[in-house]
């Protein structure tokens, strides 16, 4: 049985959803940021990047939230998380991700996070102030680029639906209105009626 380790409403959500569109036999535990347990040696033990999600598998612990919706969806194909048997529309889906993951969610972490990038507090100010812009910029790419509706890949549902659904919800405390992308919102309500989506969601409430 796989476990996951995740946080409530950051990236792990779109891993804990992948295992469940999947069907997927796991078990989860939560870690809690406010109490820092992502730092402590049990967990370190883990991860030693202190962070979530983590995927514990027969073959291995994985870490970064891209490799493992990749694995999920390939791990479980009979779910079509993926379009498995065409390798550039695979690399598509890769390639989404991996902007979702090298581009946004950094951009979203400059707000909350910026002690990762600098010591100096006006530094966090500046980076605190240019987030909301350069994650509008990024729903702006995604609206008129990546969304080819009404999923990412058409009309087939993949784990990139799910990862850009997760990261949507982080656009009001960027002060971004998702209304202001029609795509796009069009998208984050597709795809939150799913019963795993929903169903995940109210745990993480």
């Amino acid at each position: 049985m796989m476990k996951l380790y995740y946080t409530p409403m950051t990236c792990a959500l779109s891993v804990h959803i992948a295992l469940e569109e999947s069907g997927a036999d796991y078990e989860t535990q939560k870690i809690n940021f406010a109490n820092n347990e992502q730092r402590s040696p049990e967990f370190l033990a883990i991860n030693p990047k202190g962070r979530v999600p983590v995927l514990v598998t027969d073959q291995g612990t994985l870490t970064e939230t891209p490799a493992m919706l990749a694995y999920i969806a390939q791990k479980f194909p009979a779910a079509k998380l993926a379009p498995l048997d065409d390798l550039f529309k695979f690399a598509e889906v890769q390639s989404v991700n991996s902007y979702l993951c090298s581009t946004v969610h950094v951009a979203h972490a400059h707000r909350v996070r910026g002690i990762r990038w600098a010591d100096d507090e006006q530094a966090h100010e500046s980076m605190k102030k240019k987030a909301p812009q350069n994650m509008a910029d990024s729903c702006k790419l995604i609206e008129e680029q990546i969304l080819k509706g009404p999923y990412i890949m058409g009309n087939d549902f993949s784990i990139s639906d799910i990862y850009l659904n997760t990261i949507c919800r982080w656009l009001a405390s960027d002060n971004v209105e998702i209304s202001d992308y029609p795509n796009l919102n069009a998208h984050f309500q597709l795809v939150s009626e799913r019963p795993a989506v929903k169903k995940i969601i109210a745990l993480h409430q």
